[in-house]
């Protein structure tokens, strides 16, 4: 599998809105790049970063992908229009989406090595950041919500004229939507949730919230 690579997005984190007196900051405004390589690091690429490091950020949340493959669904669906950055991703990719991408699945690009470790959960943010107040429950009911990786290899990667290539997947891993599912779907069987939690490679966070998830089930 080939994901080719439609912009590199990053940012720090700067004012993004005022609530109940309170300025809330974070990195999801991102921009693309403007150089032909960035350096990607075991916790972030180059030039981005978080405001929240207890919910965003850190090794098994290095960098954020989103599939434009999902843009036709946004905008037909509920009229949000697309961009890269829209969704406040570090990579904005083409070719697959989360029922394709699996959890453990290793990614070359450039000299870095990805390996995708969870999904992203709803976040407020997204919603102030999209101008939407829906859009975090449309995301967390449809599954489209992209995937984080971890760096296994730090290095330099190309931004332009550039893509991920799949060098390691195992076919029985959950996919990435499923792994979402697992976590917010009241629907999805004790199985389905059990078979999540059976991957090594998935995030301790999401591993920790979807166990909680499992204890309280009747």
């Amino acid at each position: 599998m080939e994901l080719r690579l439609l912009s590199v997005n990053v940012a720090k984190p700067k004012p993004l809105a005022t609530i109940h007196g309170e300025v809330v900051l974070s990195g999801i405004a991102k921009e693309p790049v403007t150089g032909e390589r960035v350096f990607v690091g075991h916790t972030n690429i180059e030039g981005d970063g978080q405001a929240d490091l207890s919910v965003h950020g850190g090794p098994d949340k290095a960098v954020y992908a989103y599939p434009a493959d999902n843009w036709a669904w946004w905008e037909s669906e509920h009229k949000l229009k697309c961009a890269p950055g829209t969704f406040g991703e570090n990579l904005t990719l083409a070719g697959a989406d989360e029922s394709v991408v699996r959890i453990g699945d290793r990614f070359r690009w450039g000299d870095a090595l990805l390996e995708v470790s969870e999904p992203r959960a709803p976040c407020f943010k997204f919603a102030i950041h999209a101008r939407e107040p829906h859009a975090p429950a449309w995301l967390t009911q449809a599954g489209r919500c992209g995937w984080y990786l971890r760096v296994i290899e730090e290095g330099a990667a190309p931004t332009r004229d550039a893509v991920l290539m799949r060098v390691e997947t195992e076919e029985t891993a959950p996919t990435v939507r499923e792994s979402f599912l697992a976590r917010f779907d009241p629907a999805v069987s004790r199985e389905a949730r059990l078979r999540v939690l059976a991957m090594p490679r998935l995030a301790p966070s999401w591993r920790e919230s979807l166990e909680k998830r499992l204890s309280a089930a009747p």
